[in-house]
């Protein structure tokens, strides 16, 4: 009876230190597999339109009342500015939240599979400016914007 025990012992310890050694000569990467999907060329666009064209394959928004933004007028900490949005669409199929006047206009987004959507995120904002939410729904690209103001320690600006 002690020498089963003994056995999967021994069985168990070398597989994890297999594992270990594996893991650190870099033969295992989890993080190349779960990157593999990153919109990189999104995420890369200077402006507004690249940056849509990049994620959604097109950039010929409408604008549409069934996206409704929820988010302060006045963000007295620019590196933390909560943004969500109420999505009244039929299958959703993504959405994505830009920053018009950020360095990297797609601040955040988020694949979804037909899906009735509410999406909640916190963003940087490095001034003043409209941020836009992009919604895919039935192949097509609706919109919809609101301006925040960023202010430095809540002093205006």
């Amino acid at each position: 009876m002690n020498r089963l025990k003994r056995r999967t012992f021994l069985k168990g310890s070398l597989a994890t230190g297999a594992l270990a050694i594996a893991a650190g000569s870099g033969l295992l990467r989890p993080t190349e597999v779960l990157a593999a999907s990153w919109p990189k060329d999104a995420f890369a666009g200077k402006d507004l339109q690249s940056a849509i064209q990049a994620l959604f394959g097109s950039s010929d928004t409408q604008d549409s009342n069934a996206i409704d933004i929820k988010a302060p007028l006045q963000a007295e900490n620019g590196a933390v500015v909560p943004v969500s949005a109420t999505v009244s669409l039929p299958d959703v199929e993504g959405i994505g939240i830009f920053v018009e006047k950020n360095p990297s206009t797609l601040a955040t987004a988020v694949s979804l599979s037909g899906a009735s959507a509410y999406y909640s995120a916190r963003i940087k904002m490095g001034k003043t400016s409209p941020v836009h939410v992009v919604v895919k729904s039935k192949g097509k690209l609706y919109s919809a914007k609101k301006t925040i103001k960023v202010t430095v320690g809540g002093c205006g600006g």
